[in-house]
C-alpha cells in the first residue's frame, strides 16, 4: 500500500515537473485587452455624429507584434466616415503599453444600431500564427432617436449636483474674509468715541 502511495506521488511530481516549463512559457506571452467607446453628438444639419475610441491594453508580460485593428461593423448604407479609418495597424505593442485610435462617423438615417466587437490581431514570436482578440462591445446606439426636451429644472440640478460643493466652499471663504475685512459696529463706536 506504501509503495503504491510513493509510486503515485512519483508519477505526480513527474508529470508536474513537465507541465511546468510549458506552463511557464505560456505565461510569457502578450494578453491584449481591448475597449470600446462611441458616443453621439447631434448636429444642427439633421445628422448625428458617432465618435468611436479604441483603447488596446498589452497586460501580458511580452511585447506583441503586427499589431492591426479592424472595426468593420459599421454599415455603409448608414453611416458615412468623416475622420478616421475602421482599421489601423502599428509594429508592436510592448508589454504594459497602450495604444489608442479613434475615427468619426456621420449618420443621417434613424436606426437603433447594434455594434459588433473591433478584432485585434497580433503575432508573437514564439508562434507562426496570428492571435486574435476580441474589443468589448458597444451599448445599442439609438441613432436620430426622438429624445424629449429636457427641462430647465433637471438642467438646475445637474448644475448644482455637479458644482454644489464648490459653491458653498467659494461662499463659505467669501463669507468668512467678509467679517474679518469689515469692521464691526462696535469697534467703530469706540474709535470714535476715543477721537473726542
Amino acid at each position: 500500500m506504501a509503495k503504491q502511495i510513493a509510486k503515485s506521488l512519483i508519477f505526480l511530481l513527474f508529470a508536474l515537473f513537465l507541465v511546468s516549463p510549458s506552463t511557464l512559457a505560456s505565461s510569457d506571452a502578450p494578453f491584449i485587452v481591448a475597449h470600446k467607446k462611441a458616443s453621439l453628438t447631434r448636429l444642427k444639419s439633421g445628422a448625428e455624429r458617432v465618435s468611436v475610441s479604441i483603447d488596446i491594453y498589452n497586460q501580458g508580460s511580452s511585447t506583441a507584434y503586427d499589431v492591426s485593428l479592424t472595426d468593420d461593423s459599421w454599415s455603409k448604407d448608414v453611416f458615412e466616415i468623416i475622420t478616421g479609418n475602421t482599421s489601423m495597424s502599428w509594429e508592436r505593442l510592448d508589454a504594459g503599453a497602450l495604444l489608442s485610435h479613434s475615427f468619426e462617423l456621420e449618420s443621417k438615417v434613424q436606426t437603433h444600431f447594434y455594434g459588433a466587437p473591433a478584432v485585434i490581431t497580433f503575432r508573437i514570436p514564439t508562434t507562426a500564427a496570428l492571435q486574435e482578440a476580441y474589443s468589448t462591445p458597444i451599448l445599442p446606439l439609438d441613432i436620430l432617436a426622438d429624445r424629449p426636451p429636457e427641462k430647465k429644472f433637471e438642467w438646475a440640478k445637474r448644475l448644482l449636483a455637479k458644482y454644489g460643493s464648490l459653491i458653498s466652499v467659494i461662499s463659505i471663504v467669501v463669507l468668512f474674509v467678509y467679517l474679518v475685512a469689515t469692521p464691526s459696529k462696535s469697534s467703530a463706536a469706540k474709535a470714535s468715541k476715543k477721537k473726542r
